[in-house]
């Protein structure tokens, strides 16, 4: 029963702990920098999301070339993900590896927002690029 009451409580703590004001400028400990770290993913992939949901919202009359976004875009994440814990795998288990980890999917996730809003600018014709150009 009481393992009940935890559980329904959980969500509040997490929300009450999750928008607790943060100064990510002048982190001094390691539990801030990690949460700051973890906000800064957050915001890319926030970006990152919208940016792929335009995106296929312009394949939408291209089911194939849809469908091969799609598999682009998950094994991208299985690639960055993979590719993260590799790059912390040496702060493994410590304090410091959130913050790590965090930082360099951020970083990956910065960098395939751009890939996708060049993928956005496409000019009618340019036969380069896989998503047409805005009606």
């Amino acid at each position: 029963m009481h393992l009940r009451f935890l559980l329904a409580l959980t969500p509040l703590m997490l929300t009450s702990q999750t928008y607790a004001a943060v100064n990510c400028d002048n982190a001094t400990d390691q539990a801030t920098m990690n949460q700051c770290a973890s906000q800064q993913h957050a915001a890319a992939d926030k970006e990152l999301n919208a940016l792929y949901q335009q995106i296929t919202d312009r394949l939408k009359g291209d089911p194939d070339r849809k469908k091969l976004m799609l598999s682009a875009q998950r094994s991208w994440i299985a690639f960055r993900d993979a590719e993260c814990k590799f790059s912390a795998s040496g702060v493994e288990g410590g304090s410091v590896y959130p913050l790590i980890y965090r930082n360099c999917v951020t970083e990956l996730t910065q960098a395939r927002v751009e890939t996708f809003k060049t993928y956005l600018k496409c000019q009618e014709g340019d036969l380069g690029c896989p998503v047409p150009s805005a009606p």
